[in-house]
């Protein structure tokens, strides 16, 4: 029994510079003016369409839908491992005023780094509220204060700052501070 093989055919493979090759036009060097003539007019023609901005989508929204899709962007970047840029996103509830979000970070340096993915989180914001004019602004809040609590008196006014239901089971079980 003999195998017999099917013959490889060469197939002609249609390309841009083949198809100026294989028109009727003479030969242009590739470091001429006329071929970069013929490259800006093939990519002139293979641009996409780009929407003007008048035609981009400008939905109303609430906080509550911002906050939505704010939080299950920086799900995706957790779970994509970048860990530091989901907490920055979730560090602070982000303000909304119109179409401006306003987010308040501890400092400049953790502004930097959110600034990195700014793009990436207002693409997805934009593209899932329908809504083209967001912008975020980045305020740096250095002067967070940071109380240390010395002695049991101290502790006990931070904690009662906290919950004020503190006092209330100090006296119904007639807890004292000197022990």
């Amino acid at each position: 029994m003999t195998v017999i093989e099917p013959k490889a055919i060469p197939v002609p493979i249609k390309t841009a510079a083949s198809a100026i090759i294989a028109s009727n036009e003479p030969k242009v060097s590739a470091f001429s003016l006329a071929s970069i003539r013929a490259k800006k007019a093939l990519e002139e023609s293979t641009k996409g369409i780009v929407r003007e901005v008048s035609q981009l989508p400008t939905e109303s929204f609430n906080e509550t839908e911002m906050l939505l899709q704010w939080n299950k962007y920086a799900q995706r970047l957790g779970d994509r491992g970048f860990k530091i840029m989901e907490s920055l996103l979730l560090i602070n509830d982000p303000k909304l005023n119109g179409t401006a979000i306003t987010l308040e970070l501890p400092n400049e340096g953790s502004k930097l780094d959110f600034e990195k993915e700014l793009n990436g989180l207002l693409g997805h914001l934009k593209g899932h509220l329908h809504n083209h004019d967001i912008t975020i602004e980045i305020i740096v809040n250095e002067s967070i204060e940071n109380k240390r609590s010395f002695n049991d008196q101290d502790r006990y006014n931070r904690l009662r700052e906290i919950n004020p239901n503190i006092e209330l089971l100090r006296t119904t079980f007639g807890l004292d501070l000197d022990a």
